[in-house]
């Protein structure tokens, strides 16, 4: 028994060896197994960042492309059925349209004033045959729930002007987007026929009625 007892450290110290040898071999396996999941991860991210960015690009370039087209267009002021229905009214049929714009498109109106134009406008420039207004809206969103509204405002059956938007991701989620949004709203205060057939109505003072052309910034 004596004769085993100088094999008994060796045997320890290959019995230690062995245990660090696996531990190593543990903690390798874990950081590698680590590394290769955050690896993915970030793959992962980049992936999503990438989406995102090609998203927003399609979009603020429909968003051009719209505007562009509103430019070219020809389209007319709206103009109430019945005659001296008072701002209020002229006000409350294009601001209704507006908001079913924005819920129909499932964004959220975090806040909303309006305010009556009766300066600097072109159309306000023709004295009392129009009715402006600037609706400003506070909203939260999405990329694409935004460029939809976008595009249901430049495709409305009135004239309807973004006079501007300022969009910012939210710092919490990066998906979600706040926007500041001026859109100004505009009527005829009176009704079609009695625009068509005014005095007011002439070639050289003739604004929008049927046909004729907006006027450009």
């Amino acid at each position: 028994m004596n004769k085993y007892k100088r094999f008994i450290p060796i045997a320890l110290f290959i019995v230690l060896v062995a245990l660090l040898i696996a531990a190593i071999s543990f903690g390798c396996v874990y950081f590698y197994n680590e590394y290769t999941t955050l690896k993915q991860e970030e793959q992962n991210v980049q992936q999503t960042l990438d989406s995102k960015r090609s998203q927003k690009a399609r979009i603020e370039k429909k968003i051009r492309d719209l505007i562009d087209a509103r430019k070219k267009a020809n389209k007319k002021v709206y103009a109430p059925d019945e005659s001296q229905q008072g701002n209020d009214t002229l006000f409350f049929t294009l601001y209704s349209d507006l908001i079913e714009m924005v819920n129909s498109n499932s964004i959220k109106i975090d806040s909303i004033e309006y305010k009556y134009i009766t300066s600097g406008d072109k159309f306000v420039e023709q004295g009392d045959m129009f009715f402006v207004c600037d609706v400003n809206l506070k909203l939260v969103s999405n990329y694409i729930n935004l460029g939809q509204l976008i595009q249901d405002i430049y495709q409305y059956n009135y004239y309807m002007k973004i006079n501007s938007i300022d969009i910012y991701p939210y710092q919490k989620d990066k998906k979600v987007l706040l926007t500041s949004m001026s859109v100004r709203l505009y009527a005829h205060t009176q009704t079609e026929e009695e625009y068509l057939t005014s005095e007011f109505l002439t070639e050289e003072n003739a604004v929008e009625g049927a046909s004729t052309p907006i006027p450009q910034e």
